[in-house]
């Protein structure tokens, strides 16, 4: 079974959701997860209500938003692969940094130290400033795999990445067998 992790990058949540879909439909069996921000929050991208229902319908499965309901999937209940699409800036410093006080941070730390692959779609706003950092400790770290990033308005958000979330088939296929996809940034 694969975990997918959604995070608060509310544009990119349905691009998130529709990747996920067509996973299933390629016959993969889906444990969804989710940041209490998404699990909660109404934007002017959505209801929080109705992402809950798309997701649960699409994968049979109560959405896991809490961390005591997050900690069994390292060891108790493990994960082929656990993918974070969209992640956030903010998600991706936490998980960086071992900081785990969401569903997310809690499944990525479980999910680590049990040496199983982390897919990453990054969505975030600092990723070329504030966040750089925390993408080269990650892009560094064993069994860690990013989904291929492009800067997705250099002019207006010159700090800004977006992971080719077309691309994330391909990189769950090559996460699972140990390999990064490259080019990374596109």
């Amino acid at each position: 079974m694969i975990g997918y992790g959604f995070c608060g990058s509310f544009c990119t949540l349905s691009r998130g959701v529709l990747e996920m879909e067509r996973l299933i439909g390629e016959g993969r069996e889906i444990l969804p997860l989710a940041t209490d921000a998404v699990y909660t929050t109404d934007t002017r991208f959505g209801r929080a209500a109705d992402f809950r229902d798309r997701v649960e319908k699409a994968t049979g499965k109560k959405i896991v938003h809490t961390v005591v309901d997050a900690e069994p999937l390292g060891p108790a209940r493990p994960l082929e692969l656990l993918i974070l699409a969209p992640c956030t800036g903010n998600t991706l410093a936490k998980i960086a940094l071992g900081i785990t006080d969401t569903a997310i941070t809690m499944a990525a730390k479980a999910h680590l130290r049990q040496d199983r692959p982390l897919l990453i779609a990054l969505a975030s706003n600092d990723s070329l400033s504030a966040n750089l950092s925390n993408v080269a400790r990650l892009i560094t770290r064993k069994g860690v795999y990013f989904v291929p990033m492009v800067q997705d308005d250099p002019e207006h958000k010159p700090h800004s990445l977006v992971a080719d979330f077309t691309l994330l088939s391909d990189c769950v296929s090559a996460a699972l067998a140990g390999k990064q996809i490259r080019p990374l940034f596109l």
